[in-house]
């Protein structure tokens, strides 16, 4: 038997409507190595996202490194393996590796290629053993695939017996994200000896998976990106999935999502943030188990409703002035307004005079009067970059852009991200 635990998108160094948040994931990660030894876990599998950003703050760096050394100290034969999310610059994520390794740690930001074009697919595959050190399961460690990555010309040399190999399909990100998966479980069926479990973990949007409502960045091409969960075939014991903060099963109980350990935004209050423990038995999933997470700083979400209800609300909140600031609620008040109040933040804030909460967004929701320009007011914050570039075209045009013009807007905007990453990664190359 074998038991691991999967986890995905700590987005270590976040920072929420602009307050870092590192005493919540302080204590998340301190929760996590409590339960790691209580579980007597074989491996511990990070799905991606592990920080915010491509660029993360030394904070958000020595939390991931002081986990990584108090669990080797504490648990010696635990395996741990990492791999980079969309949010995630590959290069950072791979510079220690050399040292993680000594850790029993194993960190993977990037596919590479064998001079003949297939791809690398040993570096990708990590042996998990248990408490004896004998390897029971394979973990196939897949980092999310960056379009340029998985696309263009090069790609139709890099084919296998999977799938058709011609030009077209190679300038398909999705194309090009299957035959990579297809080329890993391959490599990893013939590398297992009978007995050994294949264990499954990739950063992707798979088709029927539930999004959140504001929080998640959109991989490359909105919608375009998702992959077919039938890409994973019954000998993968379990399916290890991160980038999505819903915890959820996709179809079968073997492929899941984790979901975030702590909510990235007001609209994630009510999922249910979890890990999940996996038994396997020998090349089979025996049970897998969702173990809920402690939330270490409240989260209020007030309205919308109209003011007097609202004030009432957060008049009746309770709190308790003998925690430390670093540990008062996060609040957010929804305001629905049927004429202007210039003093709604005064009285806000009157209402929560002394109350041990952070006030973090103050949301006024306007009547909707046809033809009125009100309409048109939004907040750009959960507006988002495609959203307001459909507007934007849209007023200057006439009519919404067309199919061809977002799927040429979204390239460019992972044009951009994926500079970010590259530029990151040049800054940490220098002396």
């Amino acid at each position: 038997m074998l038991t691991l635990i999967h986890t995905a998108d700590w987005h270590l160094g976040q920072t929420f409507h602009g307050q870092e948040r590192h005493a919540e994931h302080r204590a998340f990660l301190a929760w996590l190595l409590d339960t790691l030894a209580a579980r007597q876990a074989d491996a511990l599998l990070v799905a991606g996202d592990i920080f915010d950003v491509v660029n993360p703050s030394l904070a958000a760096q020595e939390l991931l490194y002081d986990f990584i050394v108090s669990a080797h100290e504490r648990l010696p034969r635990l395996d741990i393996v990492l791999i980079a999310g969309n949010h995630d610059s590959g290069n950072r994520i791979e510079l220690p590796a050399p040292l993680m390794r000594r850790l029993r740690t194993h960190a993977l930001g990037r596919v590479s290629w064998l001079d003949d074009g297939r791809l690398d697919a040993e570096r990708l595959l990590v042996p998990l053993t248990d408490a004896a050190g004998e390897t029971l399961a394979w973990c196939l460690a897949l980092p999310f695939l960056r379009p340029a990555e998985v696309t263009g010309a090069a790609l139709a040399s890099r084919d296998d017996d999977s799938g058709p190999g011609d030009a077209a399909d190679a300038n398909d990100y999705v194309a090009g994200i299957t035959r990579v998966h297809r080329q890993l479980i391959a490599a990893a069926e013939a590398r297992r000896e009978p007995g050994q479990a294949l264990v499954a973990m990739s950063h992707a949007h798979l088709h029927g998976a539930a999004v959140s409502e504001a929080s998640e960045r959109p991989i490359v091409i909105g919608g375009e990106e998702s992959i077919s969960a039938a890409l994973f075939p019954p000998a993968i014991a379990y399916v290890a999935l991160g980038h999505l903060h819903r915890a959820q099963q996709v179809g079968e109980a073997r492929i899941r999502y984790s979901g975030s350990p702590l909510p990235l935004d007001f609209s994630e209050v009510a999922y249910p943030h979890q890990v999940v423990e996996v038994t396997l038995d020998g090349e089979s999933l025996a049970e897998a188990t969702a173990i809920p997470v402690p939330r270490p700083v409240a989260m209020h979400r007030i309205g919308p409703g109209p003011i007097d209800s609202v004030l009432a609300e957060l008049e009746a909140l309770e709190d308790d002035p003998a925690l430390p600031k670093e540990r008062w609620p996060w609040l957010e008040v929804r305001v629905a307004l049927e004429a202007p109040l210039p003093d709604l933040r005064a009285r806000v804030e009157t209402a929560l005079k002394d109350k041990a909460v952070r006030l973090l967004r103050l949301e006024r929701r306007l009547p909707t009067v046809e033809g009125d320009a009100a309409a048109a007011r939004v907040d750009l914050e959960s507006l988002g970059p495609r959203r307001l570039f459909e507007r934007t075209w849209e007023a200057r045009w006439g009519e919404p852009p067309g199919d061809d013009v977002l799927a040429d807007f979204d390239r460019l905007r992972q044009e951009v991200l994926d500079a970010d990453d590259s530029e990151a990664s040049g800054r940490e190359a220098r002396p």
